[in-house]
Protein backbone atom coordinates (compact mmCIF):
# COMPACT_ATOMS: atom_id res chain seq x y z
CA UNK A 1 0.00 0.00 0.00
CA UNK A 2 1.56 2.94 -1.23
CA UNK A 3 1.74 6.01 1.13
CA UNK A 4 0.17 9.10 -0.70
CA UNK A 5 -2.68 11.56 -0.26
CA UNK A 6 -5.74 9.51 0.81
CA UNK A 7 -9.03 9.39 -1.59
CA UNK A 8 -11.05 8.56 1.72
CA UNK A 9 -11.63 7.00 5.01
CA UNK A 10 -14.26 4.87 6.74
CA UNK A 11 -15.57 6.53 9.75
CA UNK A 12 -16.56 3.41 12.40
CA UNK A 13 -19.21 4.71 13.99
CA UNK A 14 -20.18 4.40 17.63
CA UNK A 15 -20.90 0.63 17.65
CA UNK A 16 -19.86 -2.53 15.53
CA UNK A 17 -23.38 -4.05 16.65
CA UNK A 18 -26.14 -3.74 13.71
CA UNK A 19 -28.62 -4.40 16.32
CA UNK A 20 -27.66 -1.41 18.32
CA UNK A 21 -27.63 0.58 15.22
CA UNK A 22 -31.56 1.01 15.27
CA UNK A 23 -31.64 2.59 18.56
CA UNK A 24 -28.60 4.30 18.65
CA UNK A 25 -30.32 6.70 15.38
CA UNK A 26 -33.41 7.07 17.53
CA UNK A 27 -31.62 8.26 20.19
CA UNK A 28 -29.58 10.87 18.63
CA UNK A 29 -32.00 11.98 15.96
CA UNK A 30 -34.68 12.82 18.75
CA UNK A 31 -31.30 14.54 20.66
CA UNK A 32 -30.30 16.44 17.28
CA UNK A 33 -34.21 17.56 16.78
CA UNK A 34 -34.31 18.80 20.36
CA UNK A 35 -30.64 20.46 19.83
CA UNK A 36 -32.23 22.54 16.48
CA UNK A 37 -35.61 23.26 17.91
CA UNK A 38 -33.81 24.61 21.71
CA UNK A 39 -31.41 26.75 19.76
CA UNK A 40 -33.38 28.27 17.16
CA UNK A 41 -36.01 29.10 19.88
CA UNK A 42 -33.56 30.49 21.22
CA UNK A 43 -32.29 32.73 18.90
CA UNK A 44 -36.04 33.74 17.84
CA UNK A 45 -36.93 34.76 21.18
CA UNK A 46 -33.77 37.18 21.40
CA UNK A 47 -34.32 38.77 18.06
CA UNK A 48 -38.08 39.72 18.74
CA UNK A 49 -38.16 41.09 22.14
CA UNK A 50 -36.07 44.68 21.91
CA UNK A 51 -35.68 44.03 26.27
CA UNK A 52 -33.42 41.47 25.17
CA UNK A 53 -31.20 43.46 22.79
CA UNK A 54 -28.73 43.38 25.64
CA UNK A 55 -24.72 42.72 25.74
CA UNK A 56 -25.56 39.05 27.80
CA UNK A 57 -28.62 38.25 25.48
CA UNK A 58 -26.27 38.87 22.42
CA UNK A 59 -23.41 36.69 23.39
CA UNK A 60 -26.01 34.12 24.52
CA UNK A 61 -27.37 34.79 21.34
CA UNK A 62 -24.22 33.60 19.34
CA UNK A 63 -23.43 30.76 21.70
CA UNK A 64 -26.77 29.60 20.29
CA UNK A 65 -25.93 30.10 16.75
CA UNK A 66 -22.35 27.94 17.41
CA UNK A 67 -24.33 25.38 19.17
CA UNK A 68 -26.90 24.86 16.08
CA UNK A 69 -23.95 24.89 13.51
CA UNK A 70 -21.88 22.39 16.24
CA UNK A 71 -24.06 19.69 16.09
CA UNK A 72 -25.00 20.10 12.91
CA UNK A 73 -21.07 19.47 11.76
CA UNK A 74 -21.05 15.77 13.25
CA UNK A 75 -24.42 14.50 13.86
CA UNK A 76 -25.76 13.99 10.18
CA UNK A 77 -22.57 12.12 9.10
CA UNK A 78 -23.51 10.34 12.64
CA UNK A 79 -26.80 9.32 11.42
CA UNK A 80 -26.32 8.68 8.26
CA UNK A 81 -23.67 6.11 9.34
CA UNK A 82 -26.07 3.84 11.61
CA UNK A 83 -29.06 4.27 9.17
CA UNK A 84 -27.30 2.83 6.33
CA UNK A 85 -24.10 1.13 7.83
CA UNK A 86 -21.53 2.79 5.26
CA UNK A 87 -19.07 5.55 7.10
CA UNK A 88 -17.37 6.12 4.35
CA UNK A 89 -15.89 9.81 3.99
CA UNK A 90 -13.95 11.87 1.35
CA UNK A 91 -10.57 13.26 2.43
CA UNK A 92 -12.08 16.67 1.33
CA UNK A 93 -15.12 15.89 3.30
CA UNK A 94 -13.31 14.72 6.50
CA UNK A 95 -10.73 18.15 6.43
CA UNK A 96 -14.29 19.97 5.70
CA UNK A 97 -16.16 19.02 8.98
CA UNK A 98 -12.75 18.86 10.90
CA UNK A 99 -12.49 22.48 10.30
CA UNK A 100 -15.80 23.62 11.31
CA UNK A 101 -15.59 21.00 14.12
CA UNK A 102 -12.37 22.90 15.35
CA UNK A 103 -14.07 26.54 14.64
CA UNK A 104 -17.15 25.80 16.62
CA UNK A 105 -15.65 24.11 19.37
CA UNK A 106 -13.03 27.09 19.87
CA UNK A 107 -15.59 29.40 19.65
CA UNK A 108 -17.75 27.46 22.30
CA UNK A 109 -15.11 27.56 24.53
CA UNK A 110 -13.98 31.59 23.48
CA UNK A 111 -17.63 32.50 23.87
CA UNK A 112 -17.82 31.37 27.43
CA UNK A 113 -14.98 33.30 28.42
CA UNK A 114 -16.36 36.49 27.06
CA UNK A 115 -19.97 35.32 28.67
CA UNK A 116 -17.88 35.16 32.12
CA UNK A 117 -16.19 38.73 31.53
CA UNK A 118 -19.94 40.47 30.80
CA UNK A 119 -21.67 39.33 34.28
CA UNK A 120 -17.80 40.06 36.00
CA UNK A 121 -18.59 43.30 34.25
CA UNK A 122 -22.11 43.47 35.50
CA UNK A 123 -22.04 42.49 38.92
CA UNK A 124 -18.36 44.01 39.92
CA UNK A 125 -19.18 47.14 37.98
CA UNK A 126 -23.33 48.10 37.69
CA UNK A 127 -22.45 51.32 37.16
CA UNK A 128 -20.55 51.59 34.55
CA UNK A 129 -22.27 48.11 32.90
CA UNK A 130 -23.58 49.82 29.80
CA UNK A 131 -20.43 51.86 29.36
CA UNK A 132 -18.24 49.06 29.67
CA UNK A 133 -20.29 46.64 27.43
CA UNK A 134 -21.21 49.12 24.13
CA UNK A 135 -22.89 47.33 21.63
CA UNK A 136 -19.73 48.34 19.63
CA UNK A 137 -17.50 46.61 22.40
CA UNK A 138 -19.71 43.30 22.05
CA UNK A 139 -19.48 43.14 18.65
CA UNK A 140 -15.89 43.33 18.47
CA UNK A 141 -15.75 40.67 20.91
CA UNK A 142 -17.86 38.46 19.03
CA UNK A 143 -15.52 39.23 15.65
CA UNK A 144 -12.32 38.53 17.19
CA UNK A 145 -13.64 34.95 18.67
CA UNK A 146 -14.63 34.31 14.96
CA UNK A 147 -11.59 35.20 13.73
CA UNK A 148 -9.47 33.62 16.10
CA UNK A 149 -11.34 30.33 15.94
CA UNK A 150 -10.97 30.93 12.21
CA UNK A 151 -7.50 31.29 12.15
CA UNK A 152 -6.87 28.61 14.39
CA UNK A 153 -8.66 25.75 12.57
CA UNK A 154 -7.03 26.91 9.31
CA UNK A 155 -3.69 26.35 10.42
CA UNK A 156 -4.41 22.95 11.84
CA UNK A 157 -6.41 21.72 8.41
CA UNK A 158 -3.64 23.05 6.26
CA UNK A 159 -0.64 21.21 7.98
CA UNK A 160 -3.09 17.95 8.71
CA UNK A 161 -3.77 18.55 4.42
CA UNK A 162 -0.08 17.76 4.07
CA UNK A 163 0.35 14.44 5.85
CA UNK A 164 0.22 11.09 4.10
CA UNK A 165 -2.28 8.47 4.58
CA UNK A 166 -3.10 5.08 3.27
CA UNK A 167 -6.68 4.94 1.47
CA UNK A 168 -9.55 3.67 2.94
CA UNK A 169 -8.48 3.29 6.23
CA UNK A 170 -10.81 2.92 9.33
CA UNK A 171 -11.45 6.35 11.45
CA UNK A 172 -12.34 4.51 15.06
CA UNK A 173 -14.75 7.17 15.62
CA UNK A 174 -17.44 8.76 14.34
CA UNK A 175 -16.50 12.20 13.04
CA UNK A 176 -13.23 13.31 11.69
CA UNK A 177 -11.06 13.97 14.79
CA UNK A 178 -7.37 15.35 14.52
CA UNK A 179 -6.37 12.77 17.48
CA UNK A 180 -7.39 9.62 15.21
CA UNK A 181 -6.25 11.23 11.59
CA UNK A 182 -2.70 11.72 13.21
CA UNK A 183 -2.61 8.24 14.60
CA UNK A 184 -3.01 7.14 11.16
CA UNK A 185 -0.79 8.92 9.16
CA UNK A 186 2.40 7.65 7.78
CA UNK A 187 3.74 10.75 7.70
CA UNK A 188 5.95 12.78 10.05
CA UNK A 189 3.20 14.35 12.78
CA UNK A 190 5.74 16.01 15.14
CA UNK A 191 5.09 19.50 13.85
CA UNK A 192 0.98 18.85 13.91
CA UNK A 193 0.82 17.49 17.45
CA UNK A 194 3.20 20.71 18.25
CA UNK A 195 1.18 23.29 17.18
CA UNK A 196 -2.28 21.51 18.36
CA UNK A 197 -0.94 21.04 21.68
CA UNK A 198 0.66 24.96 21.75
CA UNK A 199 -2.88 26.36 20.43
CA UNK A 200 -5.14 24.23 22.16
CA UNK A 201 -3.20 25.39 25.33
CA UNK A 202 -3.32 28.89 24.49
CA UNK A 203 -7.04 29.39 23.73
CA UNK A 204 -8.35 26.77 26.51
CA UNK A 205 -6.08 27.72 29.41
CA UNK A 206 -6.39 31.41 28.76
CA UNK A 207 -10.56 31.44 28.43
CA UNK A 208 -10.47 28.85 31.58
CA UNK A 209 -8.33 31.43 33.47
CA UNK A 210 -10.37 34.33 32.14
CA UNK A 211 -13.38 32.53 33.58
CA UNK A 212 -12.00 31.45 36.95
CA UNK A 213 -10.40 34.66 37.47
CA UNK A 214 -13.85 36.41 36.18
CA UNK A 215 -16.20 34.60 38.99
CA UNK A 216 -13.63 35.14 41.51
CA UNK A 217 -13.90 38.63 41.62
CA UNK A 218 -17.45 37.82 41.29
CA UNK A 219 -17.56 35.92 43.96
CA UNK A 220 -15.69 38.44 46.38
CA UNK A 221 -17.98 41.25 44.81
CA UNK A 222 -21.05 39.24 46.14
CA UNK A 223 -19.80 37.93 49.83
CA UNK A 224 -19.84 41.84 50.63
CA UNK A 225 -23.13 41.93 49.70
CA UNK A 226 -25.35 42.80 53.08
CA UNK A 227 -28.77 41.61 51.88
CA UNK A 228 -28.98 37.11 51.41
CA UNK A 229 -31.25 38.14 49.11
CA UNK A 230 -28.75 40.64 47.36
CA UNK A 231 -26.36 37.36 47.29
CA UNK A 232 -29.09 35.44 45.62
CA UNK A 233 -30.33 37.77 43.03
CA UNK A 234 -26.43 38.12 42.19
CA UNK A 235 -25.53 34.54 41.93
CA UNK A 236 -29.14 33.43 40.05
CA UNK A 237 -27.48 35.79 36.83
CA UNK A 238 -24.39 33.40 37.11
CA UNK A 239 -26.09 30.17 37.51
CA UNK A 240 -27.03 29.15 34.01
CA UNK A 241 -23.80 30.82 32.49
CA UNK A 242 -21.36 27.95 35.38
CA UNK A 243 -23.77 25.39 34.41
CA UNK A 244 -22.71 25.61 30.61
CA UNK A 245 -19.40 25.94 31.61
CA UNK A 246 -19.37 23.21 33.54
CA UNK A 247 -20.72 20.75 31.23
CA UNK A 248 -18.45 22.05 28.72
CA UNK A 249 -15.31 21.78 30.41
CA UNK A 250 -16.46 18.24 32.05
CA UNK A 251 -16.73 16.44 28.90
CA UNK A 252 -14.13 18.11 26.80
CA UNK A 253 -11.77 17.08 29.49
CA UNK A 254 -13.02 13.70 29.74
CA UNK A 255 -12.82 13.43 26.17
CA UNK A 256 -9.23 14.39 25.55
CA UNK A 257 -7.10 14.39 29.09
CA UNK A 258 -6.65 11.03 29.20
CA UNK A 259 -3.94 8.33 28.40
CA UNK A 260 -3.41 7.13 24.59
CA UNK A 261 -4.35 3.23 25.62
CA UNK A 262 -8.06 4.37 26.17
CA UNK A 263 -8.49 6.83 23.62
CA UNK A 264 -11.09 4.18 22.08
CA UNK A 265 -12.96 3.26 24.63
CA UNK A 266 -16.59 3.48 25.11
CA UNK A 267 -16.17 6.04 27.99
CA UNK A 268 -14.35 8.42 25.29
CA UNK A 269 -17.22 7.46 22.98
CA UNK A 270 -19.32 8.38 24.92
CA UNK A 271 -17.28 11.52 26.27
CA UNK A 272 -17.17 12.62 22.84
CA UNK A 273 -21.37 12.17 21.85
CA UNK A 274 -22.01 14.72 25.09
CA UNK A 275 -19.29 17.02 24.22
CA UNK A 276 -20.70 17.20 20.19
CA UNK A 277 -24.12 16.34 20.71
CA UNK A 278 -25.91 16.81 24.19
CA UNK A 279 -24.04 19.65 25.75
CA UNK A 280 -24.86 21.37 23.06
CA UNK A 281 -28.27 20.45 22.58
CA UNK A 282 -28.73 21.18 26.55
CA UNK A 283 -27.28 25.09 26.60
CA UNK A 284 -30.43 26.96 25.69
CA UNK A 285 -32.86 24.50 28.01
CA UNK A 286 -30.16 25.58 30.70
CA UNK A 287 -30.69 29.10 29.83
CA UNK A 288 -34.34 29.57 29.12
CA UNK A 289 -35.68 27.18 31.86
CA UNK A 290 -34.26 29.35 34.58
CA UNK A 291 -34.58 32.57 32.98
CA UNK A 292 -38.10 34.46 33.20
CA UNK A 293 -37.40 37.62 30.54
CA UNK A 294 -36.42 34.36 27.96
CA UNK A 295 -39.69 32.23 29.05
CA UNK A 296 -42.02 35.44 28.82
CA UNK A 297 -39.70 36.18 25.22
CA UNK A 298 -41.07 32.49 24.36
CA UNK A 299 -44.68 32.75 25.47
CA UNK A 300 -45.05 35.83 23.60
CA UNK A 301 -44.14 34.28 20.57
CA UNK A 302 -46.04 30.97 21.01
CA UNK A 303 -49.17 32.85 21.87
CA UNK A 304 -48.73 34.71 18.21
CA UNK A 305 -47.72 31.68 16.40
CA UNK A 306 -50.78 30.19 17.81
CA UNK A 307 -53.43 33.12 16.74
CA UNK A 308 -52.54 33.09 13.57
CA UNK A 309 -53.14 29.55 13.10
Amino acid sequence: MNCSQALGFVLLGLSRDREKWLPLFSIFLALYLLGLLGNLLLLLAIGADVHLHTSMYFFLSQLSLVDLCFITTTTPKMLAVLWTGDGSISFSGCLTQLYFFAVFADMDNLLLAVMAVDRYAAICHPLHYPLLMTSCRCGVLAAGSWGAAHCVSLAHTLLLSQLSFHNNQEIPHFFCDFGPLLQLSCSNTHLNETLMMTLAGILGLSALLCIMSSYGCIFFAVARVPSAQGKRKALATCSSHLSMVFLFYSTVFATYLKPPSSSHSSWAAVAAVMYTLVTPTLNPFIYSLRNKDVKSSLRKILNVEKFQD
